[in-house]
């Protein structure tokens, strides 16, 4: 499928969610590796990677408050 915005082409015949779907990555993993790898190509670089880190931090949040 052909990207629809810049900050979604690859250049490859899958993209990002693909890779979430295969790997079965829950919501907050797949945003870590979403703004990961697009980071810088839609606005800041800084600002994708912030993003990715609050993901990060939420799903580390969510493994210590499991029993």
């Amino acid at each position: 499928m052909k990207a629809s915005q810049p900050h979604y082409d690859n250049g490859k015949d899958y993209d990002i969610i693909d890779v979430c779907n295969d790997y079965a990555l829950s919501f907050n993993r797949g945003n870590i590796l979403k703004y990961v790898v697009r980071a810088g190509k839609k606005q800041s670089e800084l600002s994708d990677l912030l993003k990715a880190k609050d993901y990060l931090e939420r799903e580390i949040k969510h493994i210590r408050e499991q029993p």
